[in-house]
């Protein structure tokens, strides 16, 4: 199974405010190479701060407008993320408690497959999903 897995923003990371983080973000390389070895580690990126990003509110009639960051609080933004090839929910949550994170929560959440929507959804429709993946797995 895989997993996605929400890192929160910080005060720092939402100011770009990286040079007082070296040691953690050595300590993080490190880790990310242990995931790597281990097979677990799919992607991973540390995202920009908010203030460099927009977001698109639609609305009940399907028209759109832009917000443009920074946006609320930093401990209720992610910060960054991995995806994780997991055996288990717990087999992720092991491999979590060894992060070198201090002083936060970190949410794991399962990543739908096209199996889960099986006898919810038109096989037409599953076929179709089917396709794109295969076709994004080929890039």
């Amino acid at each position: 199974m895989r997993v996605m897995v929400l890192v929160k923003a910080t005060e720092d990371s939402e100011r770009g405010n990286y040079a007082d983080h070296a040691d953690e973000f050595a300590a993080m390389g490190t880790y990310n190479e242990e995931l790597v070895k281990a097979g677990i580690m799919l992607a991973g990126e540390g995202l920009a701060p908010t203030a460099e990003g927009k977001r698109v509110a639609f609305a009940a009639d399907g028209g759109s407008r832009v917000i443009d960051g920074p946006f609320a609080e930093a401990k209720e933004l992610v910060g960054g993320f991995w995806i994780w090839q997991v055996s288990s929910m717990e087999e992720a949550v092991q491999w979590l408690k060894r992060a070198p994170f201090k002083d936060t929560s970190v949410e794991l959440r399962r990543i739908h497959e096209a199996a889960d929507f099986e006898g919810q959804l038109p096989q037409e429709v599953l076929d179709a999903e089917g396709r794109l993946r295969a076709r994004t797995a080929e890039r």
